[in-house]
């Protein structure tokens, strides 16, 4: 059951047509790259081959399950193999696949091939040409300096750029949030503490210390993340301690103090949803700011490692290919719709718990 406070700021939260629509928006592009790999892939998605339904996608097949010689990985899209499957794996498509796919096979052994919208995956590289190559029917945002699709590249980088900000956002905020409730609360020498420890802690050189740690560790995404939480948790520390050096000689916490309410429950069910406007304030901030270290990490070769998909790195690609307007645009695009979106619905949500703010 919906309480009338958190109904009102629903209400609030649609009322805000930007908000709301940038929220719709957000929601169906993130959804879309969460199933990536149905996309925009080099595997079909379904295979049928003599009456079973194979899935590429999700499992490793070599390429005697099909007919072929070899245990390694079945290559899908080459001619031999893709007559194999076609025709119930007649002997003969190692010799001639186009004569012996034109000539057709029995209706019980026939098979088929369900392929992506983006035959491509962010690791695919098409020896066709040279590279970078420009937009066409077959690249519909052109390919990269090392001939990989860059569109099937947007869609899983936008997909690990969002992951890596909501994973950052959410852990580094919650650290953030306590630490300064912790501070405003108790004030004194605990803030005091607190405060030194955290200006010290800001004033270390994070870009060394992700240097020195990935080449001792290698690069991963994992550590990334906690190199990022570790160094951005302070983000929200002293809006929330400000809000809680204000809110705890009110009226209304003496008397819970009174009434021998714990200081838990009056730090994170009194005085945190007084202190949550300002605290979302912040949060566009954090966000964006997490998906902009990851991109500036990537562009400076200390990201994510060389072989994932990455936006910083499609910028870098684009500056370094000038003769090539097409990676830049795709980068400039795809970085200016995500954080306008991410923006205006993180404001809609600061707006909604405004008790300040009414929409009509």
């Amino acid at each position: 059951m919906m309480t009338p406070l958190a109904a009102r700021r629903l209400r609030n939260f649609r009322q805000n047509r930007r908000a709301f629509w940038s929220l719709i928006l957000f929601s169906v592009l993130f959804v879309l790259s969460l199933f990536a790999e149905l996309i925009a892939n080099d595997r079909p998605i379904v295979v049928s081959y003599r009456g079973e339904l194979y899935f590429p996608v999700y499992k490793f097949y070599p390429e005697t399950t099909f007919g072929g010689d070899f245990r390694t990985e079945a290559l899908y899209k080459d001619p031999a193999l893709q007559c194999l499957i076609k025709t119930g794996g007649r002997e003969e498509c190692w010799d001639d696949p186009e004569a012996v796919e034109a000539e057709g096979a029995t209706t019980e052994k026939a098979g088929w091939l369900l392929w992506p919208p983006i035959p491509y995956s962010y690791r695919t590289i098409n020896n066709v040409g040279s590279a970078p190559s420009a937009p066409d029917a077959n690249h519909w945002l052109g390919t990269d300096d090392t001939a990989r699709d860059v569109l099937a590249r947007v869609i899983y980088g936008f997909r690990i750029s969002v992951l890596f900000a909501l994973v950052v956002t959410v852990i580094g905020s919650a650290i953030g949030i306590a630490a300064g409730a912790v501070q405003g609360y108790f004030g004194g020498r605990t803030d005091l503490i607190v405060q030194r420890l955290m200006e010290i802690w800001s004033s270390t050189p994070s870009l060394y210390v992700i240097i020195i740690l990935f080449a001792i560790l290698g690069r991963s995404f994992w550590l990334l993340v906690f190199i990022v939480i570790l160094f951005g948790w302070p983000a929200l520390t002293g809006v929330v301690r400000a809000e809680f050096l204000r809110a705890r000689n009110f009226e209304y916490v003496r008397a819970a103090r009174a009434l021998g309410v714990s200081d838990r429950v009056i730090m994170f069910r009194h005085i945190l949803p007084n202190a949550m406007v300002a605290t979302l304030t912040m949060l566009p901030f954090v966000i964006t700011g997490a998906i902009s270290t990851l991109a500036s990490l990537d562009y400076l070769g200390y990201g994510l490692p060389s072989s994932a998909p990455s936006l910083g790195e499609l910028a870098l690609q684009g500056k370094q290919n000038l003769q090539a307007p097409w990676l830049a645009f795709t980068a400039f695009f795809t970085f200016s719709i995500m954080l306008s979106l991410l923006v205006f619905i993180f404001e809609g949500v600061r707006d909604a718990f405004d008790p300040r703010k009414t929409f009509r």
